[in-house]
């Protein structure tokens, strides 16, 4: 059975950063999956990647030590089993919001008699190895998300569910919820009450707290909050961003001119 890296972070108390990914395009993927993220993850939920390409986007990292996730489109068996099937060691779910939505999707994630996962692991049976069936309860990822006010007042039940690995803050959905704006990063009391208030509950019960995050000083934040996994931005956005910056340092005047960010290696 291949080796999860993001496990055996967490095995050590070490945090996983995870890449985000928005681009529906292997070459894409395969240049993030070359930067030393631990994890990447598919966003099949927002975006334009469907299905087709999520298995081209798993089959380029696949030459790396980059756990690959998924975030599928919402709580739904189908979805989730196919995609665990196309080669995904973890999926993010969407949207749970109790203690029943989470053990309906924890158990599209495991096989009998722990879930009612269906037998067929087409690809994941290439990438993981020929014992994958044997290991993949243990092996799989549940990471359920919690981004309303109706899971934040139920996480304590959430993060009891049996087999639940992690849980996943969607900080801009869960501040819609609570106060109706969206957002990234926040410091106000309000947001890291609830913050605090879903790594507590997901420690207590030997769970994983996970939360999306606009910049590494934030991140490195939350990791010293007790979070075990954060997200940095996207692919999409890091591609805006770099380019911006380059073509800021093109254009301003001589005087003013910053240094252009430059890669480390080769030209991509």
């Amino acid at each position: 059975m291949r080796e999860i890296r993001v496990r055996r972070l967490w095995s050590q108390d070490r945090p996983a950063v995870n890449g985000w990914l928005h681009i529906p395009c292997g070459w894409a993927a395969e240049l993030m999956a070359h930067q030393g993220w631990d994890s990447l993850t598919v966003d099949l939920q927002h975006g334009p990647v469907g299905f087709d390409p999520c298995v081209a986007m798993f089959q380029a990292m696949a030459a790396t030590e980059v756990t690959p996730l998924a975030r599928v489109p919402w709580n739904d068996p189908g979805w989730i089993m196919r995609v665990l099937d196309a080669g995904a060691m973890g999926i993010i779910c969407p949207l749970v919001n109790s203690r029943e939505e989470c053990e309906r999707f924890v158990g599209a994630c495991r096989y009998p008699p722990q879930g009612y996962r269906s037998m067929g692991p087409t690809r994941v049976g290439l990438y993981a190895g020929p014992d994958y069936v044997e290991h993949a309860n243990q092996a799989v990822i549940a990471m359920a998300m919690v981004e309303t006010r109706e899971a934040l007042e139920r996480v304590e039940e959430i993060v009891a569910t049996p087999g639940l690995d992690a849980v996943y803050i969607g900080p801009s959905d869960l501040s819609m919820s609570l106060r109706g704006r969206p957002g990234l990063d926040f410091t106000d009391s309000e947001m890291l009450d609830a913050i605090r208030t879903v790594a507590r509950a997901a420690r207590a019960q030997g769970v994983i707290p996970g939360i999306h995050c606009g910049s590494p000083q934030y991140a490195r934040r939350m990791v010293a909050e007790g979070f075990r996994f954060v997200t940095l931005l996207s692919d999409g956005r890091l591609l805006a961003n770099a380019a911006r910056a380059v073509l800021a340092a093109m254009r301003a005047p001589d005087t003013e001119r910053p240094s252009a960010p430059r890669p480390e290696t080769g030209p991509y």
